[in-house]
């Protein structure tokens, strides 16, 4: 779940579609385990924002039931008017039934009061409310509400088919009102002998950001014996792989020790879906976001020559076997691939030329930064 912009607002992830689908289960269990036998409720939605609650809603009561709609507003922008519109009506005879609302969200009670107004002379044998969301701090009526899917802060949300200037409706998950992200922060890759190294050194500085390389913390943490480095260590003298929740752990508090910095640059993190997924997760919670995902492409002949001639003095092993060197670059297509359509499906991926003079490169880089 990322950062929401829909039209002049942002909003930060809230309650995830996973949670609305065992709401709507359970409230839909709990309105058929209270019906009589045999009784066929008429299910009637409070459009526009019930629409997605209604069908999940239906498509989970196990049993036979009627529905209809009725069309109400009572919002201007991200304001309650407390002035309630009814702009479509109910037509069916209800005399003698049993009619269940099916509501998005309750406030303040305006449109629940407008419901029973609507209700009251359909010589209804019962009616009853079913709210997914309630407010309670800003309830100010009297009015009995049945069921309550959850009750949430006096915070605008949008999405699962609630709206801010009819946008968000679409989002599967609920997002709640937040500030305009204050950090601009990339993952930036390249494959080895790209010149990433140095780029980042460049961006570090000319943007005043801070620079998390994950094998630079890795080493930060273990070689102080951290709680999280001695995790790790345990994990690689024993031949393992380091779960992901322990790398990020540990950049979280990398990012945590620097709350106040412009943005971050995230260097060798993160190399799997799971791990970026879990990145974004992370800056949402905090109203930020990755901006963009900055790969720099190099042909990889020109890289092989690059990594050979920096083997005859870095020291390094896998500079100076070509066999090793074309191995690593596998990997990185690899996991490249991967995260490469995991940006790109958010419109978050550049690809950068990264044939040329250090500067050159960096003013390619810094062209889009700027545009982020």
């Amino acid at each position: 779940m990322n950062i929401l912009k829909l039209d002049d607002l942002y909003f930060k992830p809230y309650i995830h579609k996973d949670e609305i689908t065992r709401i709507v289960k359970k409230l839909a269990h709990q309105v058929k385990a209270d019906m009589p036998k045999d009784e066929i409720p008429v299910f009637v939605g409070i459009l526009n924002g019930c629409f997605l609650f209604a069908a999940d809603f239906i498509r989970e009561y196990k049993g036979n039931c009627e529905v209809s709609f009725v069309k109400l507003a009572s919002y201007q922008g991200t304001t309650s008017t407390e002035k309630v519109k009814h702009l479509v009506g109910i037509n069916e005879d209800l005399t003698g039934r049993t009619v269940i609302i099916l509501e998005d969200i309750i406030d303040t009670g305006s449109t629940l009061q407008e419901i029973y107004n609507i209700f009251k002379d359909k010589n209804v044998k019962k009616l009853k409310v079913v709210s997914l969301f309630f407010k309670p701090d800003v309830y100010r009526k009297e009015l009995p509400i049945d069921y309550i899917g959850k009750s949430i802060a006096d915070k605008f949300i949008v999405g699962y088919g609630l709206d801010y200037n009819g946008l968000g409706r679409n989002y599967a998950s609920i997002y709640q009102l937040s500030t305009k992200p204050k950090m601009k922060n990339i993952v930036l890759f390249g494959p080895p002998g790209a010149g990433k190294g140095t780029q980042a050194t460049f961006l570090k500085d000319m943007y005043n950001l801070v620079h998390i390389s994950t094998g630079d913390v890795f080493r930060f943490n273990i070689k102080n014996a951290t709680e999280l480095g001695l995790l790790a260590k345990e994990y690689m003298d024993q031949g393992d792989l380091v779960p992901d929740e322990v790398t990020i752990n540990m950049l979280k508090a990398e990012v945590e020790k620097n709350a106040d910095a412009n943005g971050f640059i995230f260097d060798g993190f993160p190399r799997t879906e799971s791990q970026a997924k879990a990145l974004d997760s992370f800056l949402a919670d905090k109203g930020e976001q990755i901006n963009g995902m900055i790969a720099l492409e190099v042909p990889e002949d020109i890289l092989v020559t690059r990594l050979l001639e920096r083997g005859k003095t870095s020291g390094r092993t896998d500079d100076t076997d070509e066999s090793k060197i074309r191995n690593r670059f596998n990997e990185y297509n690899t996991k490249t691939s991967i995260l490469k359509n995991y940006f790109a499906d958010q419109d978050k991926y550049y690809g950068i030329n990264g044939v040329g003079s250090i500067t050159l490169v960096t003013e390619r880089i810094a062209g889009v930064f700027d545009a982020l």
